[in-house]
């Protein structure tokens, strides 16, 4: 097989791996009326079908991108698309909302196999200098998959019922299954020196693991939560048992010989910053677009699918700039991308401050432009530099940590919004939430001035290691 085909198969095998996950969830969310008419469930328990794999899945991504690197990521990624794959179809059969809960967990888990793997199969496979392109190209697929998701979930649960979105993915997930099983196996990456004194690359930390899993886990839950139950004694408690088992993760970390989150990866300079842009720009994007939705109905009065069709231009320009971000940076500079991305974001925040009840499509369409312009961009250029930036040995943790921070940046700020608003109307607090989120993208240009310039900058400090 030719390096240049090999090439290809991995570059199918991510993104139809990462676009599976993205259609999982924006068609449920579509299904979910449906779904609770159907199996005659309370709310609660149909958002728990929700919270049970954004928990699950943010809990164990970082101990699967370990599991990629001590593996093989063509291997953990087999294992998570199978499950994926598997308990979707199981879903078409389930009997009641306790069988969904249940196989949603278990689709959690399979998802947090898939997601590091994707990105660990494009570092492996992929020369340094071309990797930005191919992780641009997953971008746009997982920007377009979830734009059409809810088109393509609301077609099928009018039509055939709420089962049947669960069948949507069955397709790319064989598609991606042969893609991957074609691209030849190669065995885990050498050691790298970022992994410690002492240490063995190829060990488990299963306690480090545990910790780090029961850490997250009750971080996602208290956040998801808080929007319904508000800031309570049970929410203080969740954030307060978070913050303890993130210091007893960082007291385990350092003094353990084969720590799941080396200390000189997460101290790296190439890679820390781009993680906290990327944090703020997904918290920034999903807690403006929170009280947005609520504004186009509550407030304008459109219906689900009219305030839907709004919000087009957003996923539009989130697709077009991250399938151009890579010709950009070769331009340009990480640096210079990245801060422009987040000016987009921080511009596109405060317009959408400045709506109101009179305001007009275009200036609607103008906020969702300059969110999905400069999300784009942001996001797969970021992502390229955490996995660049990673040696090959430590790629799947750096993918974990990328894919964790993706899964909490939106948890948190619609937790802000929230609390922003307090018993104001989401859609009538828009204006106060909105300048909220211009807060925590300024902050993420802030971070984003950190980066490093053009690809020999980056070389010349040691980010990333020669092609394996």
């Amino acid at each position: 097989m030719t390096p240049r085909l090999r090439e290809r198969l991995a570059l199918l095998a991510g993104i139809t791996g990462a676009a599976l996950v993205a259609v999982d969830g924006t068609v449920l969310t579509v299904a979910r009326p449906a779904l609770q008419h159907d199996l005659h469930a309370s709310v609660a328990a149909v958002q728990w079908a929700s919270t049970g794999y954004l928990v699950t899945v943010a809990a164990l991504l970082v101990f699967a991108g370990r599991l990629g690197d001590r593996y093989g990521h063509r291997r953990v990624f087999v294992l998570g698309v199978t499950g994926f794959a598997l308990s979707s179809a199981g879903m078409v059969l389930a009997p009641d909302i306790g069988w969904v809960i249940a196989l949603r967990v278990v689709q959690g888990v399979a998802g947090a196999l898939l997601q590091p793997a994707t990105l660990g199969m494009l570092r492996a496979v992929w020369p340094a200098e071309r990797l930005p392109g191919a992780i641009a190209a997953r971008t746009a697929a997982i920007g377009l998959a979830a734009a059409a998701g809810p088109v393509v979930g609301g077609a099928l649960t009018a039509h055939f019922g709420w089962r049947s979105v669960f069948l949507l993915g069955l397709l790319p997930a064989a598609a991606a299954l042969a893609a991957a099983l074609a691209v030849p196996s190669a065995p885990p990456p050498a050691a790298s020196p970022a992994v410690g004194r002492g240490a063995r690359p190829d060990g488990l930390d299963l306690p480090g693991a545990a910790l780090l899993a029961l850490a997250l886990a009750s971080l996602v839950q208290t956040l998801v939560s808080l929007p319904d139950s508000g800031w309570s004694g049970r929410t203080v408690l969740g954030l307060a048992l978070s913050a303890a088992l993130a210091l007893a993760l960082a007291r385990h970390e350092r003094r353990t010989a084969r720590p799941l989150l080396p200390p000189a990866l997460l101290r790296s300079p190439v890679l820390a910053p781009p993680l906290g842009v990327l944090l703020a720009a997904s918290a920034a994007l999903q807690g403006t677009l929170f009280p947005a939705t609520y504004f186009l109905q509550d407030v304008l009065g459109l219906d689900p699918l009219q305030s839907a069709l709004w919000s087009m231009p957003l996923a539009a320009a989130m697709i077009i700039t991250a399938a151009f971000s890579s010709r950009l940076t070769k331009r340009h500079g990480e640096r210079t991308v990245v801060l422009t991305g987040m000016t987009l974001v921080t511009a596109g925040t405060l317009l959408t401050a400045r709506l109101g009840a009179g305001s007009g499509t275009v200036s609607i369409a103008a906020c969702f432009l300059l969110l999905g312009a400069g999300f784009g961009v942001v996001m797969a250029t970021a992502t390229a530099l955490v996995v660049r930036g990673a040696p090959s040995s430590e790629a799947g943790v750096a993918g974990g940590l990328q894919q964790t921070i993706m899964n909490v940046g939106p948890a948190l700020g619609i937790a802000l919004v929230t609390t922003t608003a307090g018993r104001t109307a989401p859609g009538a607090a828009l204006t106060p939430a909105a300048l909220a989120m211009a807060a925590v993208a300024a902050a993420g240009t802030l971070l984003a001035t950190r980066l490093p310039g053009p690809t020999a900058e980056l070389e010349r400090e040691g980010g990333f290691a020669a092609r394996p």
